[in-house]
Order: structure tokens, then sequence, then C-alpha cells
């Protein structure tokens, strides 16, 4: 009976524990919740809304036609009218588009001559999942009323853009490198300052003249350095094992890096200042973690997920750098074709590290 009675009193210590550890509590309530949304309302593997592009260089009834029950299908999502197909290469270069649809000026003579690709279908292969979707337009039967009798279009071809070969490791790897970055500097940075504070290291720092801002940074750049040797390491491995290529600048790649990582070690240090324990931090990064990985374009079609879900996953700095890495990586894109994402990771980055300057208080409360 005393085991008992011993076993229910620590028992009894273990949830008063819990129940004054609010944001332990709030993560066993938060965190299935959040997988329930993500899993059953965010990520849609029947994609649809895919970003397009129509050079129409037929412009006839049948071409319109053909336009309009493409739309129909909801898997495409016309965004821009071009006049060339050179005009949706530069769009898919710069990440406008994932599919571009080309119409040549003799249309309607290919729709009923059967040895001669109607349509071309430009396909963003730097994603990969889109190959497979343009493969399902390509066999989708579409027929037009010419004359008295219908008639099924002719042979749309598909021109998978950046990997012809479909290699699985070229479309992951780009993408991978924001995940690892994203989880090793969420968790080097998350436990900075908390470690300092239960090691009882903050009693040194409120003897010292150092300010919030410059002890932000100052824990903020050594991570810097070993975000860019974990870069380097990814880079080599991916290109010795798997053939990855860095068919863009190397520099503007490592530039977008030093970025992104600078905005992953200030968000983890302002975890670090919202939390009391090591054991709140890592429940915090996790927190974190698991909608960067859904959210951001990595595993799903970015345009495929729900308003909402995009709207979330824009604000994550993971979804910005995937579209760097991948543009500079496979697209040979440039800095100067994707300056929304750089500037938006600069921007993160600062307002993250004032946020946790702010926060942070150089008292042992």
């Amino acid at each position: 009976m005393k085991s008992i009675s011993r076993l229910f009193a620590v028992m009894r210590k273990e949830i008063r524990q819990m129940r004054r550890d609010r944001l332990t509590a709030a993560m066993i309530v938060g965190i299935p919740i959040m997988q329930l949304l993500l899993f059953g309302y965010a990520i849609n593997t029947d994609v649809r809304n895919l970003s397009t592009a129509i050079a129409d260089e037929a412009n006839t009834h049948l071409s319109r036609e053909f336009i309009s029950r493409l739309n129909a299908t909801q898997v495409t999502n016309i965004k821009y009218r071009v006049t060339t197909a050179s005009e949706l290469e530069r769009l898919m270069q710069e990440g406008q588009i994932s599919i571009g649809v080309a119409i040549p000026h003799d249309f309607d003579r290919r729709v009923v001559d059967k040895t001669r690709a109607a349509v071309h279908l430009l396909v963003d292969g730097s994603d990969p999942t889109i190959s497979g979707i343009a493969d399902k337009l390509r066999v989708m039967p579409i027929s037009f009323d010419i004359g008295a009798r219908p008639r099924e279009l002719g042979l749309i071809e598909v021109r998978p853009y950046y990997n012809p070969e479909r290699r699985t490791p070229i479309n992951v790897i780009p993408g991978l490198m924001g995940v690892i970055l994203t989880m090793t500097m969420l968790m080097f940075t998350a436990v900075a300052v908390v470690r300092e504070r239960e090691r009882g290291n903050l009693e040194l720092l409120i003897n010292t003249p150092v300010t919030s801002a410059e002890l932000m940074i100052g824990k903020v750049i050594p991570y810097v350095a070993i975000g860019i040797v974990q870069l380097a390491l990814i880079l080599v491995v991916g290109r010795l094992l798997f053939d990855v290529p860095v068919r863009g600048s190397i520099v503007d790649l490592y530039l977008a890096a030093g970025v992104f990582v600078a905005a992953n070690l200030a968000l983890g240090l302002f975890v670090s200042t919202a939390v009391k324990t090591q054991f709140q931090a890592m429940q915090g990064t996790f927190f974190l973690i698991l909608p960067s990985i859904l959210l951001s374009g990595f595993i799903f079609p970015f345009d495929g997920m729900p308003i909402a879900a995009q709207y979330l996953g824009e604000a994550l700095p993971i979804t910005h750098f995937i579209r760097l890495t991948r543009g500079i990586m496979l697209r040979e894109a440039t800095l100067g074709d994707l300056p929304g994402d750089l500037i938006y990771l600069a921007v993160f980055a600062v307002i993250a590290t004032t946020a946790a300057a702010l926060r942070f208080s150089k008292r042992l409360d």
C-alpha cells in the first residue's frame, strides 16, 4: 500500500508540474491539432491550380476552345498570356509558372493530323510532382466539334525542363538543403538563451556592458559560418553521390544560403527568448519544423495547396529558400531573377533579430 501511495504522489506531482507549465500543456493539445490540420486540410495530393502561361500563336476559334477546356480541368491556373514559346521559358526560369502551353500557328491543321503534336507542354522539372501531372494532361482526351463530327485533339507533347531524365535526387536535394538547414539552425539557437539561463551564465552577462542587440547578433554570427559549412557538405555529397548540378552561380547560392541561415537563426533566438526551459525550446522547434516541411513546396506543389495554407507557407523562410535553390541550381536563375524571395529572407532576419533583442532581458527572472 505504501508503494501505491508513493506512486500516486509522484503522479500528482507530475500532473501539477504540467499544469504549471502552460507551454507544455498547450503543445499537448496544439501539436496533434496542427498535424491533423496540415495532413487533412493543407496537404493535397490531387493537385489543382498550377501556375500556367499560354502562348497561343494560332489564335483561332479551336485554339481558344482548347484553352477554355484546359482551364476547365482546374489543374491549370492561367496567369499569363504571351506571344512566343521563348517567353514561356523565361517565365519558367524566373519561377513564375509551373506549366507553359505552346500552341503553334497551324494548330487547326494539327488537330486533324495524328502524326504531329498539336500542343507542346513545357513543364518545370525542378518540382518532383509536376511532370507526373503533365503526363495526365497529355493523355486527357479533349474533343472538338469539327463540321458535323466530333474529333479528339491530336498528340500533346510534354517537354520536361531542367530534369529531362526525371531523376528524383535532382528534384529533392535542392529542397532538402532548406530542410536540413532549418532543422539544425533552429535547434542550435532555440536553446541558446535558455541554456545560458539554466547554466547560470546570464549572471556573468548582467555585469557586462553588452547590449541585448549585441548579444543576439553575437550568438547568430558563429552559427552562420556553421550553416555555410553544412551547405558546402550537402553540395559536395549531392554532386559526388547523386550528380546533382549547380547550373547557376555558386556565389548566388551561397549568398542566398547566408541570408536564409541568418533568418532561421534569428527565428530560433526568438523562440529561445519566449520559453523558459530547453525542453520547451525543443517543443517550439518541432512546432515550427513540421509546417516548414509540409507547407514550403518541398513535398507538394505550392500552388496546389489551399489559399490559407499558402499564406502560412509564404510566411516561412524555407519556402523562399527552396524557390531560390531550385531556381539557381536547376533553372540557372540569378538572384536578380528572384529578388522578392531574397528580400523577404533579409527582412525576416532583421525583424526576427530585433524582436528577439526586444524580448531578451538581462535579468534572471
